[in-house]
């Protein structure tokens, strides 16, 4: 008898299923690393687009299954930087960022503080989400470009180079690539509010209008058709969306607008 009211011990552990989704995540980062370091920026582009999709999953399962939990935020956290802010940056200063040491006149280091000016922002903008987020205060839109869409917009265009078959070495190209990468670094950090697929409430199970699917099988058959292109336009598309919104509320409901979206301080 005493021994059925001694209290039960809680055993420790972390939950498996979730926790293989976010190794994924960091597993497509280093991978797309390893490729671009081989040359290989096509794989690399699949590596960190993998890692995008099973950063997506390992949140909706652990919602779904009840199974989320402080080390598994935390576990994602350091994953999404490895992939999202060290590997980007990396695939893209190895593909052309590097080359802007040619240009002496620009001091020779341009290349690689691009590369780190990216990284640390991926940084700063996943403390600030998880900040946020350990206060309620992260749901609905996001502040500041989410790391994988700016990950995917230097990756997309690393992706869309290559199969252009466009030297890394090549002026538009350097100079495409310095811009797009302290751009969208600095949405990373920006107070512009840009939309979450998670409050996203999709009709799966509902009837929708026939046009739904006949234009989800028309993005299919392009993306499949010219996945490189799509890729880049569809994530480039996304980066713009939020300062173009941030501008449409200003123009339409005056200066305040912008103050009365502001996240809360830290």
């Amino acid at each position: 008898m005493d021994d059925l009211a001694l209290p039960k011990r809680r055993r420790r552990g972390i939950y498996l299923l979730p926790n293989l989704f976010t190794t994924g995540t960091l597993f497509g980062g280093f991978y797309a690393v390893i490729a671009a370091m081989n040359q290989h920026f096509d794989q690399a582009a699949y590596a960190v687009f993998g890692a995008m999709v099973a950063d997506s999953l390992d949140g909706l399962i652990a919602r779904k299954t009840g199974t989320a939990s402080d080390f598994g935020k935390e576990y994602d956290s350091l994953c999404d930087m490895v992939a999202f802010g060290v590997a980007a940056s990396l695939v893209m200063y190895t593909f052309t960022l590097r080359h802007l040491a040619d240009y002496r006149w620009l001091g020779g280091k341009l290349g690689w503080a691009a590369a780190f000016m990216f990284t640390a922002c991926a940084a700063l903008r996943l403390a600030r989400f998880n900040v946020l987020a350990s206060r309620g205060e992260a749901k609905g839109n996001f502040f500041g470009m989410p790391s994988p869409g700016a990950a995917a917009v230097l990756v997309g265009f690393v992706w869309m180079a290559d199969d252009f078959h466009l030297r890394g070495s090549d002026p538009s190209v350097v100079f495409t690539a310095a811009f797009l990468t302290a751009g969208a670094a600095i949405l990373m950090i920006t107070n512009i509010r840009f939309f979450s697929l998670k409050s996203l409430n999709l009709p799966l199970t509902e009837r929708v209008p026939f046009r739904y699917i006949v234009f989800v099988i028309v993005l299919l058959t392009s993306f499949s058709l010219y996945p490189p292109q799509i890729f880049f336009l569809v994530f480039l598309a996304y980066a713009v969306s939020g300062p173009a919104l941030a501008l449409h509320r200003r123009l339409t409901q005056g200066p305040g607008a912008a103050a009365r979206g502001d996240p809360p301080s830290l």
